[in-house]
């Protein structure tokens, strides 16, 4: 799909990767686009930059996800792309409390479904239109330290790859973002030590990964090409990719020793 006249909504639109997208998809020619955050005033100066809107969207709240889809498309017009980009972190395991476990799951993954819920039967009776989910190499491989976004990122890959096999002969196209580390806010109060192994890239980078990966109309995006390699090891011998990892997290907690 070009992106050239196009209305484009991006959750997490106010900073980082969500920021980078509004740019560079502007910079494609974008009709209009939409960042949504609950930082208002952030996604408000990323909108002013590129002529486009700001919409205060609190991705947790289902009501903050059709308030935007429905006011986007009565006031500015039908939604061709769909950026379910917003996210966030939290280490720990089993032992993370019910509630942490609870917020994370409705913004890394009910966000995805919620937005799907409601924009999927539109853009199907419309003849098609395009989701972009952005997930992590965690949802493919694991993210060490962080049971909850691991499982979370799972879940929105799969759910991705759920609505490209049973309504991608109906017109939807659907790709989903999986990076490793990106220079992003997000990574700010995480050791850098369990994402860095094969480099932070920028948002930008990752940005115009997006945009060739909306022009091929390609399914998986990866920002780190290594991810594609370690893909494949994990799938030809699950017990050698676990005792690696197993042998990776030893070397972090020896060297934060």
């Amino acid at each position: 799909m070009e992106l050239r006249d196009k209305i484009i909504v991006i959750t997490g639109g106010a900073s980082g990767i969500g920021a980078a997208m509004a740019r560079r998809f502007a910079a494609e020619g974008a009709k209009k686009i939409v960042c949504a955050d609950r930082d208002l005033a952030g996604a408000q100066s990323v909108a002013d930059e590129i002529g486009g809107v700001a919409i205060r969207t609190d991705v947790s709240l289902a009501e903050d996800i059709s308030n935007l889809i429905e006011t986007v498309e009565s006031d500015i017009g039908p939604i061709d792309l769909f950026v379910s980009n917003a996210g966030i972190i939290t280490s720990g395991g089993a032992e993370v409390d019910d509630d942490v476990w609870q917020n994370i799951w409705e913004i890394n993954v009910l966000a995805h479904i919620r937005a799907a819920r409601i924009l999927v039967p539109k853009m199907l009776e419309r003849g098609g239109g395009y989701l972009l989910n952005t997930a992590s190499a965690a949802g493919l491989l694991a993210q060490i330290g962080s049971a909850p976004y691991s499982v979370t990122k799972h879940a929105a890959v799969s759910f991705a790859e759920w609505l490209a096999i049973t309504h991608g002969a109906e017109g939807l196209k659907v790709s989903v973002l999986c990076p490793q580390g990106v220079d992003t806010p997000m990574i700010a109060g995480v050791d850098t030590s369990t994402v860095a192994k094969d480099g932070i890239v920028t948002p930008e980078h990752v940005a115009d990964m997006c945009v060739e990966a909306i022009d091929d109309e390609r399914f998986l995006i990866l920002p780190h090409p290594v991810v594609g390699d370690y893909i494949k090891q994990k799938g030809a011998d699950p017990e050698r990719w676990i005792s690696g990892m197993q042998r990776w997290q030893a070397m972090l907690a020896a060297g934060a020793s």
